[in-house]
């Protein structure tokens, strides 16, 4: 794994533990040698994860829309600095540079980052693994939700499974780097899920 991407709030949020967290993992993965490929701002969980992988001498890649930037949220000290037309092309960009994709307490645009590239997982587009750092239970809920989806047969166990979970970072990096795809030669059944 050379690249991983890490979605996250572009606030702090309330807990003390998300910043704490987001330095741990920026940290781990920049000692572990691999480029943190991210949204490319500068505040927020974004600027904390990005700082921390700088500071422990990691390659920073970040990626953002041009409104973005005419706002004054990019972060001019990273490795590299993309500046790309749209949150579509964003996302894309992201993907295209990652080897894996994390996900730390964040809001809309964080599940929703997240649930693309996990939908295309699910759609064989990629074999990448996904993970949530579940930092003071935040992700509960919506682990909760991807267990019921498969309660009510509305996802597969299979892919249910793509998305790794844990509370620590070197826990789910470990898992990140021990993933093994799955084939599924058809995503869906007409009968059944």
């Amino acid at each position: 794994m050379k690249s991983i991407c890490v979605f996250c709030g572009s606030s702090l949020g309330r807990n003390p533990d998300y910043e704490k967290s987001a330095i741990e993992l920026g940290t781990a993965i920049a000692n572990r040698g691999i480029a943190l490929v991210y949204g490319g701002g500068n505040v927020g969980l974004m600027g904390v994860i990005a700082d921390a992988a700088l500071s422990a001498g990691g390659e920073v890649f970040g990626v953002i829309p041009e409104f973005l930037v005419s706002k004054e949220l990019a972060h001019q000290g990273l490795t590299r600095l993309e500046t790309v037309e749209s949150m579509h092309d964003r996302k894309a960009r992201m993907a295209e540079l990652s080897d894996a994709f994390i996900a730390l307490p964040g809001g809309y645009g964080t599940l929703e980052e997240f649930c693309e590239v996990l939908t295309w997982a699910q759609l064989g587009l990629h074999q990448k693994p996904h993970g949530l750092l579940n930092i003071a239970g935040y992700y509960d809920p919506l682990l909760q939700f991807f267990d019921q989806a498969v309660t009510e047969k509305l996802v597969r166990p299979v892919h249910r499974s793509l998305v790794l979970e844990a509370t620590e970072p070197e826990i789910l990096l470990d898992r990140l780097s021990a993933y093994e795809p799955q084939n599924v030669d058809k995503w869906i059944k007409k009968e059944t899920i």
